[in-house]
């Protein structure tokens, strides 16, 4: 059992930046694939970043390349999501998840979710 709390979210301006936090339970972490997955009202969650369980491997999403940076602290049970050049369509309910599989954008491959931190861009 994994347990996932995110944070870090809140509200910012278009063009600025937050660092989402997710701290995981257990002594296995460094065994799981993370992934961050976001939902704005209305609208299907959809996959934003994915990260290997030693950090090599990483995945984004077109939407969010070059402007995310997802990256993980083993010894801290911690996976980040670093947003840059935030935008008014990157308003959502932001999702950490973990998963024993390969490295992937399939939402169905996780086994594990946290609740959830809001991010709000204004524009």
């Amino acid at each position: 059992q994994v347990q996932l709390v995110e944070s870090g979210g809140g509200l910012v301006q278009a063009g600025g930046s937050l660092r989402l936090s997710c701290a995981a339970s257990g002594r296995t972490f460094s065994s799981y694939v993370m992934g961050w997955f976001r939902q704005a009202p209305g609208k299907e969650r959809e996959f934003v970043a994915a990260i290997s369980g030693s950090g090599t491997r990483k995945l984004y999403a077109d939407s969010v390349k070059g402007r995310f940076t997802i990256s993980r602290d083993n010894a801290k049970n911690t996976v980040y999501l670093q947003m840059n050049s935030l935008k008014p369509e990157d308003t959502a309910a932001y999702y950490c998840a973990a998963s024993r599989t390969v490295v992937t954008g399939t939402g169905r491959s996780y086994d594990y979710w946290g609740q959830g931190t809001q991010v709000t861009v204004s524009s």
